[in-house]
């Protein structure tokens, strides 16, 4: 991130959106979010934003890419430059939490493959084994 000296707070919130390849209003969210700083509204009426907001924001869209929440990256923002074996910590925990998904999805992937080749060989004119079998309750 960049360092309060290097700010250069002339940037409208379009131009911070634009730069960052985002929306006006995903700007807006994270500001809800408290992602992202709104900086206060002078009595000339436009918010000015620096240089920082739109590392920022890419940051967030960088981390959300690798699948961390918008609240587990909040908790990186909030580490900073901090300590190393915190920001550790964070990502040890999002890995655990990918490899929870990928078995999950392999899980997923060999029960549709069952139920595709059941599909294959029973296929009955009238009535679709996939679809009876993911209709019912178990």
């Amino acid at each position: 991130m960049t360092k309060q000296a290097d700010v250069d707070p002339n940037l409208t919130i379009g131009q911070v959106a634009q730069a960052a390849g985002v929306n006006l209003q995903t700007v807006r969210y994270y500001q809800r979010r408290r992602l992202v700083p709104q900086p206060p509204k002078p009595a000339s009426g436009y918010r000015r934003y620096g240089v920082d907001t739109i590392e920022r924001i890419r940051f967030i869209k960088r981390v959300q890419g690798l699948g961390f929440r918008l609240d587990e990256i909040r908790e990186l923002l909030a580490l900073g430059g901090g300590r190393c074996d915190d920001v550790r910590r964070v990502a040890e925990r999002q890995r655990a939490l990918i490899a929870t998904r990928i078995t999950d999805l392999e899980t997923m992937q060999q029960t549709l493959d069952a139920l595709i080749d059941d599909c294959r060989q029973f296929h009955p004119p009238d009535r679709c084994p996939l679809i009876e079998t993911l209709s019912r309750e178990d």
